[in-house]
């Protein structure tokens, strides 16, 4: 039997990214408890990674700037649960908190958008592309060492914004993404895994709560997707295994096909100037296990050039 629950607060980032996600939690959480219509409260919580925009994250303490307040606010019972892009979930979580459940994944590809150019191949000689992620950077390197990169932070609509105001010639940003805002015409090319291989997690949204609370974990169990939470596990243990933050270009895909799981990870260095490159395969039951195993192995191969003792 299900527990009651009186009201469900759910804690989010402002963008209007964040916020189109956490609504479509809300009402996927609605349409499997309909006893939760009118009790389900969005809370927005602005974190430090939105109000410091002129630094990269491994500047300023890496990916998990846009998630610490919103935990803190879990921990101290001033949300229910939090909603996260898992991209942007550090890999370690605070003690007393766990990933709820994993939504159904969505298209984890990277969208290239310029004002100058049809593809990233096309773009000319010296090109100036916006980004501050390390694993764009040295993927754009790897394959285009002319290429200028500008440091560039924001939400999408920023972002857009400035590629229009010529800031930059092109950017890079998650499809899944403009998908959800309704921009993905905006989209020039689809970069395929081959060419850039997306972020741990990316396309995925992952619903944090406190591990105690049982009330709240039994309302997630209808929204979670044990495929999605298989690849993501698999790719968030070749993360752990090397101790992965925003100071490492490190990069993983993992997909299920028929009844196997195979994960792809990839290790660069951030001038693009060298690449390790490895996949495991096997059963989806050992998701956790086969990113671990393809981690030590990369961190293996890596060794002290990689910056790995």
């Amino acid at each position: 039997m299900t527990t009651p629950l009186r009201r469900l607060r759910i804690g989010t980032r402002g963008s209007p990214m964040a916020l189109r996600q956490t609504e479509l939690v809300r009402d996927r959480l609605i349409a499997a408890h309909p006893d939760l219509g009118g009790h389900v409260e969005i809370v927005v919580i602005r974190t430090t990674g939105d109000r410091v925009q002129d630094r990269r994250l491994a500047e300023i303490g890496g990916k998990g700037l846009f998630t610490k307040e919103i935990e803190e606010a879990l921990t101290d019972r001033r949300v229910d649960l939090a909603v996260h892009s898992l991209k942007d979930v550090e890999t370690w979580l605070p003690p007393g908190l766990m990933l709820g459940c994993v939504l159904p994944r969505d298209d984890p590809r990277d969208a290239f958008l310029s004002r100058v150019a049809p593809s990233l191949a096309a773009l000319p000689q010296g090109a100036r592309v916006g980004t501050s992620s390390l694993r764009r950077q040295a993927q754009l390197l790897r394959l285009r060492p002319d290429l200028e990169i500008v440091p560039f932070r924001g939400n999408a609509d920023t972002r857009i914004r400035k590629l229009d105001a010529g800031e930059v010639d092109a950017t890079l940003l998650a499809l899944c993404g403009l998908r959800r805002l309704g921009l993905a015409e905006r989209a020039t090319e689809i970069l395929t895994p081959e060419i850039m291989l997306p972020a741990v997690g990316q396309g995925a949204l992952a619903l944090e709560c406190r591990a105690a609370d049982d009330p709240v974990r039994e309302r997630l169990v209808p929204l979670h997707d044990p495929d999605s939470g298989a690849c993501v596990d698999a790719e968030r243990a070749l993360l752990a295994r090397l101790d992965g933050s925003c100071r490492t270009p490190i990069a993983a895909l993992a997909t299920i096909i028929g009844a196997r799981l195979e994960i792809e990870g990839l290790l660069l260095r951030p001038d693009g100037t060298g690449e390790i490159r490895a996949r495991r395969a096997g059963a989806i039951a050992d998701s956790a296990a086969l990113g671990t195993d393809l981690g030590d192995e990369l961190r293996r191969r890596a060794g002290s050039d990689f910056g790995f003792g």
